[in-house]
């Protein structure tokens, strides 16, 4: 049998191999997929090979052997193909230079059923500049977990802080990557390992990728939240179940409706560790409804205030349980919105006409669409300021025929309560309230601090309230859920010491309505 064909003086890397073997039980594939810039005459690769791909896997190997313009690049090419077929494993040699090697990589796995690479070496050139690049790209091939290595960090033939050394490109790579990896290597090792520790984003578009695209080229899901002082409690606790549940990228808009300082610092950490996610505030203009009628209608304001053309809103009171990826995806049909039926009112109420009626709390909606008719939107708002359910109505009385219902386990409204009682309206949501059983968002509807009549009332017990609330949300399935994601943020909430608080509001409250209802029957 031919045996290997290495040259005895050419041996750079066989004292890598202890160290190597020991990150073996990182590799999260039992099939790795290998790929390799630099190979020379395969002595890491056949490596990988017979130890890391020793129960399968394969290998994509990058050098340029010179385009065979030499005679010692076709003897490197020679050789390096006759010790990978030795090994009997799947392997690919790419003689190219690395940058079009691995555009050709990246437009390949655009397509792949599942795309990118488990274990990734560079060992190419050694100038900065073309180190930063392989980086870059490789990174981008990288599958979460996957093991990246840089080579020569301290090569000895330049001074590390020349352009003409890889030290000060990795550095670059590093410093621009922070937060992206885990690094398992001290600054004086020859090479650097690290370890990814965020989703593959490929980041590059070809034809032929048809529904991967979104996900492939890294596209992210455009969310918006309407935040209050009031409501600050909450949408942190919206924000880390988005961050627990929903991967790759993810950016927040908050719409500002009123925050304090604290409470901004509180929300831009609600997220924890998650890279992929990024918290965005955005200020209303002076002319808006919201500084002239309060915060609910800060979802009409958005519209205009977003810098995106699709969004998804998401009220703060919410829990998101599984990933918004499928929401976000969701074809509209050419509507301007997708929402869900309200649970209360799915016909409507004695305020508006009576027709299938929408909950305003989670909203797919087409920013570029409804920018068309925004002004008419924003009149009629000022028109309903007095509506029940005011944006709500408004929303609804302007989106009357141009909206797109999708299922209750996008927005499960009043769980533990009202959603159990029979009612003629409704029977047409029939099929629909098994769907909140096991729901992707819980909407925890309700008032934040129910009046005391509420909390009585013998018609709906137990009564809707916000998790925060005095009387927090009780009965409802989800609110330990809730008090669990709430206990990952930055808040620390006291319910009791609100709790004496409300109810010593409420007592007085009712008393005085109790005195001004006699003082009106002895006058009469």
């Amino acid at each position: 049998m031919p045996a290997y064909q290495f040259t005895p003086t050419q041996d750079w890397f066989s004292h890598n191999i202890d160290h190597w073997k020991a990150l073996f039980p990182l590799v999260p594939s039992a099939n790795p997929r290998v790929l390799e810039i630099g190979s020379w005459e395969g002595r890491s690769a056949v490596f990988l090979l017979e130890n890391l791909c020793r129960d399968g896997g394969e290998i994509v190997c990058i050098d340029h052997f010179d385009l065979f313009h030499t005679e010692a690049g076709g003897e490197r090419y020679r050789k390096m193909q006759n010790n990978l077929e030795l090994t009997g494993k799947k392997s690919r040699i790419m003689a190219q230079f690395s940058v079009p090697a691995l555009m050709t990589i990246l437009k390949e796995e655009m397509s792949a059923d599942v795309p990118g690479f488990d274990w990734i070496y560079v060992d190419g050139s050694h100038e900065a500049d073309d180190t930063f690049l392989d980086g870059e790209l490789v990174w981008r091939l990288a599958r979460k977990g996957a093991i990246v290595i840089f080579d020569d960090y301290h090569w000895d033939k330049e001074p590390e802080d020349s352009i003409h050394h890889p030290k000060r490109g990795i550095d670059a790579f590093l410093l621009l990557h922070q937060g992206e990896y885990e690094c398992f290597t001290d600054p004086s090792h020859y090479q650097v390992v690290l370890r990814k520790l965020t989703e593959m984003r490929i980041g590059f578009l070809i034809d032929d990728v048809g529904s991967k695209t979104n996900e492939r080229l890294g596209y992210g899901i455009h969310i918006a939240l309407a935040v209050d002082t009031a409501y600050a409690v909450g949408a942190a606790v919206t924000i880390r179940s988005i961050a627990d549940t929903t991967t790759g990228r993810v950016s927040i808009y908050v719409v500002d409706c009123g925050l304090s300082e604290e409470d901004k610092a509180k929300l831009a950490g609600a997220g924890g560790d998650c890279n992929d996610l990024t918290i965005v505030f955005v200020q209303l203009p002076e002319d808006s409804l919201t500084k002239k009628m309060g915060a609910c209608w800060a979802k009409l304001d958005m519209i205009r205030a977003l810098p995106v053309e699709r969004v998804l809103y998401i009220d703060s009171d919410t829990l998101v349980r599984k990933s918004l990826k499928e929401l976000w995806n969701l074809d509209l049909g050419g509507r301007a919105l997708g929402a869900a039926f309200d649970v209360g009112h799915p016909i409507g109420h004695e305020g508006v006409e009576r027709r299938p009626y929408f909950n305003a709390g989670v909203m797919l909606m087409d920013l570029a669409r409804i920018r068309q008719s925004s002004e008419r939107l924003l009149e009629l708002g000022k028109r309903m300021k007095n509506s029940k359910f005011r944006d709500q109505d408004a929303f609804n009385l302007h989106l009357a025929d141009d909206w797109m219902p999708f299922g209750l386990e996008w927005n499960a409204q009043g769980l533990g309560t009202y959603a159990r009682y029979p009612s003629d309206d409704r029977k047409c949501l029939e099929g629909q309230l098994e769907r909140m059983k096991d729901p992707a968002i819980v909407h925890f509807t309700g008032p934040v601090h129910p009046s005391l009549v509420e909390v009585l009332n013998p018609w709906v017990q137990p009564p809707t309230a916000k998790p925060w609330g005095y009387v927090g949300a009780p009965g409802h399935p989800f609110e330990n859920e809730w008090q669990s994601t709430l206990g990952k943020t930055e808040w620390l909430f006291k319910n009791s010491e609100r709790v004496e608080e409300v109810v010593n509001e409420q007592l007085a409250k009712a008393e005085a309505d109790y005195r001004a209802k006699i003082k009106l029957h002895k006058a009469a």
